[in-house]
This record gives structure tokens, C-alpha cells and sequence, in this order.
């Protein structure tokens, strides 16, 4: 999956520290990314690559974190595919990059990049916010307001029957291959009364028998996903909830196809149910 990044070691420990013109940043416009050009793999830019056009970079660079002894910063300015030789991608690369510290970086430093615009200003009384020097963290020096990134909960789950699995296709998203049942858990609620709700609202059906699979953090959508396999319980017909779904169907291990993307929880959850019993 994304996070997987081994033997390289990913750090999240906030630093208040300046970059050094080794250091690597992250420049996003939009839903792009600054890359270098003509690498096929994701070439992220450090200070030095910018010294001469933009040797004020450093001086407002937030910190985010380090992979092994490479340290990444955020930088607000952009248009800086002005330089030659960098270019501004799409952040769909991140779930295609085959080195997945790459796309783990960029992806987290998308994530936090979204979390720093969010906040700019105090959701409590309107006033500019500023990073705290101790933790990763905004503040209101107008009413004290603090805010933290905020990572929601949400359940993956992979319905079964014998040798059969659930799948579906969301509708109105590009992402159009084979999915799982998945949702965010809402105020109040446990991961195992999410799973019940989401399969009742999705597809019309019931689920026992819930086995945790393991859990992975998701900076697409700002999430922590729980993956669950349930044994499906009574009636298999399926009633789909087609504000949401534009597909639903039980296939046999022999039918379901090899998934695409191996990033995912969804993916080697689907994988893990393919490939034999899955003895919970």
C-alpha cells in the first residue's frame, strides 16, 4: 500500500527548523504538483534547484517531515514552472508512482498543504492564524483558538458469502474500477456500527461475523480507513443506493479480476479475498 514504504522509514515529527538548500519542497497548485520535467518518475524540487530565481524560498518554508535523512518543506509561492525543466502534475501521479515513498511524500505533503489553507483564518472568529514554533499546530493570537489536522474515520468493507464477494463501482467519481463498501463513520458512532450502516445503505444488506483486516492512513480524502471483512447475513439480493453507486455484484473468487492499483486497502483487501480462503 501507499504507506509501504520500507526500507525507507517516513518521520512525522514536527521541526521547527530552516531548510538548507538540500532540502526538498513541495510546491502544489491546485490539485498539481511541482515536478521536474522530463523524469518519468515524480522528481520533486530542493532549494538549491531554485537558488537563482527564487533564493527568497527558504525564508516563509514550513516543515512537514523526513523520509530517511530527506527533509520536506512546504512553500506557498507558486507558478514556479516558470523555471525550465519544472512542471506542475498532476496529483493523480501520486496513485500511479511506482516508488511508493514518492507518492507517499507528495501525497502527505497534499494533505497538509490542504489542512494549512483550511485554517489560514479562525474558523471561530474570522482573524488570521499563525503556525505555532512547538508543534504542528495554528493558532488565533486574537481569541486562542487552536487548530490540529484533523484525520476522519472511515470503514472499508469487503462483503462475502462462501466464495463470493461484494463488489461495486461508485458512480460520478473518476475512479472506475471494482470498489468496496466504504464510508465515513459519523458523531457517535463505533467503527463496527459504521460497517452495519454503510453495507444497509449502500446495498440493502445485513453483515455478521466482522473480522478487522488492518487499518491504513489515506491523505486523499484526509482519512484513517479500517478495513473489515463481514460475512454477509440472509437475503443476498442487493438494492443499490444509486445517489452513490452505479454498480453492485457478487462475484466468485475465480471471477474477480487482479486489481489495478496496489496503493490501496481496497486493493489488497480484493486481492486477499482472490487469492484463497481467507481463514479469519
Amino acid at each position: 500500500m501507499i504507506q509501504d514504504i520500507e526500507p525507507r522509514v517516513f518521520q512525522n515529527q514536527f521541526h521547527n527548523v530552516r531548510p538548507n538548500p538540500d532540502d526538498r519542497f513541495l510546491s502544489f497548485s491546485g490539485d498539481q504538483v511541482l515536478v521536474r520535467e522530463e523524469k518519468d518518475k515524480l522528481w520533486y524540487p530542493s532549494f538549491a534547484d531554485f537558488s537563482e530565481s527564487c533564493p527568497h524560498l527558504m525564508d516563509e518554508a514550513q516543515f512537514l517531515f523526513v523520509i530517511d535523512e530527506i527533509r520536506f518543506f512546504l512553500v506557498k509561492e507558486q507558478e514556479l514552472d516558470v523555471v525550465p525543466g519544472w512542471i506542475y502534475a498532476s496529483t493523480s501521479r501520486f496513485r500511479t508512482e511506482t516508488k511508493y515513498w514518492r507518492s507517499f511524500a507528495g501525497a502527505i505533503g497534499w494533505q497538509l498543504n490542504r489542512w494549512y489553507q483550511d485554517h489560514a483564518f479562525c474558523s471561530r472568529c474570522g482573524k488570521p492564524t499563525v503556525h505555532s514554533e512547538t508543534e504542528r499546530m495554528l493558532y488565533c493570537p486574537a481569541c486562542g483558538f487552536q487548530a490540529y489536522p484533523k484525520i476522519s474515520p472511515c470503514v472499508i468493507v469487503a462483503v462475502h458469502q462462501d466464495s463470493r464477494l461484494l463488489l461495486t463501482k461508485y458512480r460520478g467519481r473518476p475512479y472506475a474500477n471494482f470498489a468496496l463498501i466504504a464510508g465515513f463513520v459519523e458523531v457517535g458512532e463505533t467503527l463496527e456500527e459504521a460497517v452495519h450502516r454503510e453495507v444497509l445503505e449502500e446495498v440493502g444488506l445485513r453483515v455478521k461475523n466482522l473480522s478487522f483486516h488492518k487499518s491504513q492512513p489515506w491523505p486523499f480524502s484526509d482519512s484513517i480507513l479500517a478495513g473489515f471483512f463481514a460475512e454477509l447475513d440472509g437475503d443476498d439480493t442487493i438494492t443499490l443506493q444509486e445517489e452513490e453507486l452505479a454498480l453492485g455484484v457478487w462475484l466468485d473468487r475465480s471471477e474477480i479480476p487482479v486489481p489495478e492499483l496496489k496503493i490501496s486497502l481496497t486493493g489488497e483487501m480484493i486481492e486477499r479475498f482472490r487469492s484463497g480462503p481467507l481463514n479469519l
